[in-house]
């Protein structure tokens, strides 16, 4: 697994969006096969099993029991989405997934520059990875359109975004919350 690298970094083999997680926007990470990340991969070495193939999708064995239940459980990113990014990204195209992935990226930057207090990197990056493009742009219209009629300080226009996010995820029947593993008693 070592030097195992990706044309692609930012959307992983099995259909994470590297480029919208914490870990990556932290520093700590370089992506999908960009370098010193997860070098420990079992999709990768998977991949490499499977004749290389550039995403889990492209599998003849896709999808395998790797993604049973995968959409239940979070970890630091959002695991829920996967199936559909990948089935999203085969329909599209890669090219025009790559586009709307950059979108995403640049729109999360520009909250987390003009609309953090600090504590909201990984909200905003699940309300990214969750909602649509139409939606985020729809979002992004209201926050700038509210926050532009008075002078708001950081916490009040973080707050701002937050509850406009939160009520078009409830709209889509969305919970912007990561889905963690609960604990049984032994592991307490």
């Amino acid at each position: 697994m070592k030097n195992f690298r990706r044309p692609d970094p930012l959307f992983s083999l099995c259909g994470l969006n590297c480029g919208l997680c914490t870990m990556y926007i932290g520093g700590y990470c370089p992506g999908c096969g960009g370098g010193e990340g997860n070098q420990a991969c079992a999709i990768a070495r998977c991949s490499l099993n499977h004749g290389g193939v550039a995403y889990c999708i492209d599998c003849e064995a896709y999808p395998c029991e790797k993604y049973q239940g995968i959409e239940l459980v979070d970890s630091f990113i959002l695991h829920r989405n996967q199936r559909k990014d990948l089935e999203k990204m085969k329909t599209i195209g890669l090219d025009a997934y790559q586009k709307e992935l950059h979108e995403k990226m640049e729109l999360l930057s520009r909250l987390l520059s003009d609309y953090n207090d600090g504590r909201r990197k990984s909200f905003y990056c699940l309300s990214v990875n969750l909602l649509e493009m139409n939606d985020l742009e729809d979002v992004m219209k209201q926050i700038e359109e509210k926050t532009g009629e008075m002078e708001l300080s950081g916490k009040e226009k973080a707050k701002t975004a937050v509850e406009a996010f939160e009520r078009k995820a409830r709209s889509r029947g969305i919970l912007l919350r990561l889905n963690r593993k609960k604990q049984t008693q032994a592991e307490i």
